[in-house]
């Protein structure tokens, strides 16, 4: 039997009027320290979106998650935030902010697989009604 080790994610909110608290989820984000793992996965319904707000600039958005994944990656074009430890990343991309791309606390779990963990937790979390 492999063996399972231990992650955390949090999910990735997009809050379009941040002074209403509102927000619907559209991504998570998985850390696995064993693993060396960092990975983002997300989707923003646009329908949704704009039937909480017609302002917001979906490029804008993309970009703000383009750059999420960058920094999961530690790419270069991250900047010096991609430079940092894995596990600082995580803490970086998860620390509580007031922008319209937010995360939930972190939660944890065991798994042998955190690719497919972070794969079942978006399904669950963001592709179920």
């Amino acid at each position: 039997m492999p063996d399972r080790v231990t992650f955390e994610y949090a999910i990735i909110r997009l809050v379009p009027k941040v002074e209403r608290e509102e927000f619907f989820n559209i991504g998570v984000i998985l850390f696995s320290k064993r693993k060396k793992f960092l990975d983002v996965i997300y989707k923003v319904d646009e329908d949704k979106l704009k039937a909480f707000s017609c302002e917001l600039d979906l490029e804008a958005i993309a970009a703000y998650l383009k750059s999420w994944e960058l920094i999961c990656k530690g790419d270069i074009k991250a900047g010096a935030i991609g430079e940092f430890e894995i596990s600082d990343r995580f803490r970086w991309l998860v620390a509580s902010r007031s922008t319209i791309i937010q995360s939930s606390k972190t939660h944890s779990g065991l798994t042998e697989d955190p690719e497919k963990e972070l794969k079942a937790i978006f399904e669950t979390f963001v592709l179920m009604p």
